[in-house]
């Protein structure tokens, strides 16, 4: 268990998110110094909706904490810093501008989707272990698996949701669905860095929503997995 920590340990640090790096059970203080300007529920928060909306809109994410960093509107912690840096910002910025115009033409945002579904729950998971900052690993994996959970959760029931708008002909639903998704991320982060016990709640809510509506729709998210098998397996016959 210990060697399979270290590696996810390496993983995070090689994204350059500073995580606890020893290997124990003990839970030690879960807040670095850089963090002490956010009490514990703040910080659960914030992890919470950086990994909930990375299965929205990861960039987006990425961008709005970095930015929110760097004009000093909020004290990030240590770990999610590395956001604020020029060059991540510029990055992720651009392409925040290029998911922002992908994700409302149909067809266009499933495919978009199948591409990106493998990397947001990692990054939601690595996002949301980087907010606690947590220099026990017990704490670090425990916000690892919450995050990755949580962005799971939201990529599914987006996945779904546009999977059943895509069958309309027309393209207007499918924008107001994507505009709605920008207002969610927009809002997640908003809420939980100014009132993370109403986050919390409402976070509860809609989870339970999306399951609902994941199961109720689980014949497109079916049809969705069935299109991505087809994708990446004609992919590695073109290789």
């Amino acid at each position: 268990m210990e060697l399979i920590w270290q590696h996810l340990v390496e993983w995070l640090q090689s994204l350059g998110l500073q995580v606890g790096d020893r290997v124990g059970t003990q839970v030690v203080p879960m807040v670095t110094d850089a963090a002490q300007k956010m009490d514990l529920p703040s910080l659960m928060a914030l992890a919470a909706a950086l990994g909930w909306a990375s299965g929205f809109r990861l960039y987006a994410v990425v961008f709005l904490v970095g930015l929110a960093g760097a004009a000093g509107w909020i004290v990030l912690p240590a770990g999610l810093t590395v956001l604020q840096h020029p060059a991540l910002l510029t990055a992720s910025g651009f392409m925040l501008f290029v998911e922002f115009f992908a994700d409302k033409i149909p067809g266009l945002d499933s495919l978009w989707d199948m591409v990106h579904s493998v990397i947001r729950i990692p990054a939601g998971a690595a996002l949301a272990a980087a907010a606690l900052g947590a220099d026990g690993t017990t704490m670090t994996l425990a916000a690892a698996l919450m995050g990755g959970s949580l962005a799971a959760t939201s990529q599914a029931a987006k996945t779904t949701t546009r999977a059943a708008i895509n069958t309309s002909p027309e393209p207007f639903s499918n924008i107001l669905a994507s505009l709605f998704e920008d207002g969610l991320v927009v809002g997640a982060v908003w809420l939980a860095t100014t009132h993370p016990l109403v986050f919390g709640v409402a976070l509860a809510v809609t989870v339970v929503l999306m399951w609902v509506v994941t199961v109720k729709l689980f014949r497109f998210l079916r049809a969705f997995f069935r299109r991505m098998a087809t994708f990446f397996d004609s992919s590695r016959k073109v290789v």
